[in-house]
């Protein structure tokens, strides 16, 4: 047969197909067979909702966790105030002290009469520049005169009897010698030249004496200097008996001065004699004068608590005048620890005086000494270094261990 097609042993013959007869339950059946066992469409939604919910609960709480963190760091950090700060400047390479000082003569005298009498003229007036040995005025004495020339008369009288004296000592020795008068009568007569010869010696110092002080009838200069006062005119009357005799002229050699100026005892150890001094006044601001440390007294007033200290100035240029107020200016080496900080860091405790210092980003209040005030800035002698850093204008409730954040101002050595 032609039409009739050779099947394997292994297959079975296909059944003719009907056109009436419908294959679709086998063609459900096949499907069926091939979906997997065990999967039920249901269940997959319900394990996937479960998921997306499971997933959605914990990305919120993540996400709110996350929130009051953030809110948590946001507060703490608005908790930390922030505070200005710089470092201290160091020690200048010396300081200039500078402290108020009189001006006084190198050598400076009132001048007074030493005799009694009126004054006869005078030569030289305030201002006049004389020299040692000059006539600066003349008294007249006329008690004194008398008393001189009477005080010469009995010297006259009294020499000429011990003359007399003399001889009749002699005539009694040579007599005793010849046995003529006695031991006893000679020794008188030799007693009474003696005595004599002392009466002479008395007159004779009387008369001196009279005669210094006719010679203090000339008012005489002792030193080189300026006449700065007279207090004295023709025909006045001078009385040097009196306990307050009136002074004549006043004399100050104005060539060499001396600065006296009290130095505070912080800075007693620091002054040393001969070193160098400048002298400036406000008179003429833009005149510098120099000067030495000659002296100083070596010791503390009690009342004053400073140091009298004296600086010698060569004034041949009559650039100050005796009775002045200067300044005097000294170089001071700086302390090996000295540092130099902005006034507006101090803190104000009954506990003392404290700077607030950031370390680890906490403040610490350290207590400091004050070396020198300079008015926008303060010398520290102790309690902080320049490795420290500062805060700037610090509020009054400021306390240790409070955290803080700092902004810097100013860098390291910058001042």
């Amino acid at each position: 047969m032609e039409n009739v097609t050779q099947s394997s042993p292994h297959q079975l013959p296909q059944p003719c197909p009907d056109p009436e007869y419908p294959p679709q339950p086998d063609v459900i059946e096949s499907e069926s067979m091939n979906a997997p066992a065990g999967r039920n469409p249901f269940l997959i939604g319900g394990v996937i909702i479960f998921i997306l919910f499971v997933l959605a609960i914990f990305f919120g709480i993540r996400g709110r966790t996350r929130h009051e963190d953030e809110l948590k760091a946001s507060t703490r950090e608005a908790s930390v105030s922030t505070v200005n700060t710089t470092y201290p400047s160091g020690g200048a390479a010396s300081q200039d002290l500078i402290l108020p000082g009189n001006v006084q003569a190198f050598i400076e005298t009132p001048i007074y009469a030493r005799t009694n009498g009126y004054l006869k003229k005078w030569y030289f007036d305030i201002g006049a520049h004389v020299r040692k040995g000059q006539l600066l005025a003349t008294i007249e004495t006329p008690e004194v005169d008398q008393q001189l020339e009477q005080s010469r008369a009995e010297l006259e009288r009294i020499q000429a009897n011990a003359d007399l004296a003399g001889v009749t000592s002699e005539r009694w020795q040579g007599l005793l010698a010849k046995h003529a008068v006695s031991q006893q009568e000679a020794d008188q007569n030799k007693s009474n030249y003696i005595a004599a010869q002392a009466a002479v010696e008395a007159s004779r110092a009387n008369v001196h004496r009279l005669e210094e002080l006719q010679r203090y009838e000339r008012i005489i200069a002792p030193f080189d200097g300026t006449i700065t006062a007279r207090n004295t005119d023709i025909g006045d009357l001078i009385d040097a008996g009196t306990s307050n005799p009136r002074e004549l002229f006043h004399l100050a050699a104005v060539g060499k001065l001396r600065v006296f100026v009290a130095v505070p005892e912080i800075y007693a150890n620091n002054i040393h004699d001969g070193d160098d001094a400048t002298i400036t006044q406000d008179s003429n601001p833009g005149q510098v004068i120099q000067g030495e440390i000659v002296r100083n007294s070596n010791a503390i007033s009690p009342s004053t608590r400073t140091l009298n200290v004296e600086v010698d100035v060569d004034n041949a240029g009559d650039r100050l005048r005796p009775g002045a107020y200067v300044f005097v200016h000294f170089k001071l080496p700086p302390g090996s620890h000295v540092v130099t900080i902005p006034s507006n860091t101090l803190l104000f405790r009954a506990e003392g005086l404290r700077v607030g210092v950031v370390h680890n980003n906490k403040v610490e209040l350290r207590p400091v000494t004050i070396g020198h005030d300079y008015g926008s800035t303060v010398e520290i002698t102790s309690g902080i270094d320049a490795h420290d850093q500062i805060i700037l204008d610090p509020a009054d409730s400021l306390t240790s261990g409070v955290e803080v954040r700092p902004n810097l101002l100013t860098e390291k050595g910058a001042h």
